[in-house]
């Protein structure tokens, strides 16, 4: 499996941050954006990027709490979940944006990325990839359980790239009447979709926690997932 093959800096305006890259075998390809859940860039994130790079995707993982505790990684266990909520009055959604927000354009600028760039996130970064794809110019946006999209909707005439968002149905974060709302919002847009998965909950797709993870939803939402980037961010063979 691909492992990650270097840590670039962003430099924004008030200080620089951590990029944590994936290639792929080939050594190029269309770029990801992968924005992290509460738990930091640790082995579930840094296992999906290597899922992602498997597919041929240049994948970046920003260090999104920099501003709080650089580098922050915490168990995904109750104790690492509540040291990881303690953290979330300290962070500032506007600054995370701008900051994922500048961390996409350094990706997308790489020499390795060709093709494209989008950007996927799950929970904390489900929500930062909503914001992304409006404040940035993503080629596709996939966003995980997405915590308090709701409040936001009033930007979603900005997102202009598709854009697919999963739940789970027992999620006791984001009540289905918010996927609904969210669903309304994006309606008559054939380039959005939203998915919502059987009795499951929140953060389903994490495998590192048992407190959280649904395999059979986690299967079915990532297949949905890779259709969807395989359509709007394919990964071309080597020659084209």
């Amino acid at each position: 499996m691909p492992a990650s093959s270097r840590t670039e800096q962003v430099d924004v305006a008030d200080g620089s941050f951590d990029l944590h890259l994936w290639l792929p075998d080939s050594g190029r390809g269309p770029g990801l954006l992968l924005l992290q859940e509460i738990f930091g860039v640790g082995p579930y994130l840094r296992a999906v990027a290597e899922r992602l790079a498997d597919l041929g995707y240049v994948v970046g993982a920003p260090d999104v709490f920099w501003r709080i505790e650089r580098n922050w990684e915490a168990d995904h266990s109750e104790e690492g979940l509540t040291a990881s909520l303690a953290l979330m009055p300290a962070f500032d959604l506007a600054a995370g944006v701008a900051d994922c927000a500048a961390a996409f354009g350094h990706l997308a600028a790489l020499p390795e990325v060709s093709g494209g760039a989008g950007v996927m996130g799950f929970c904390l970064g489900g929500l930062l990839t909503f914001q992304v794809a409006r404040a940035a110019d993503p080629v596709v946006a996939v966003s995980y359980y997405g915590s308090n999209i709701v409040a936001f909707l009033d930007g979603v005439d900005e997102i202009r790239c598709p854009i697919q968002l999963h739940f789970g149905e027992h999620d006791p974060y984001i009540p289905l009447e918010q996927v609904e709302q969210i669903r309304g919002a994006l309606a008559g847009r054939a380039d959005a979709e939203v998915h919502v998965q059987a009795g499951a909950g929140h953060a389903f797709d994490n495998h590192e926690a048992p407190m959280f993870h649904d395999p059979a939803a986690a299967a079915a939402a990532w297949a949905l997932t890779t259709a969807f980037l395989g359509r709007h961010l394919p990964v071309r063979p080597l020659g084209e």
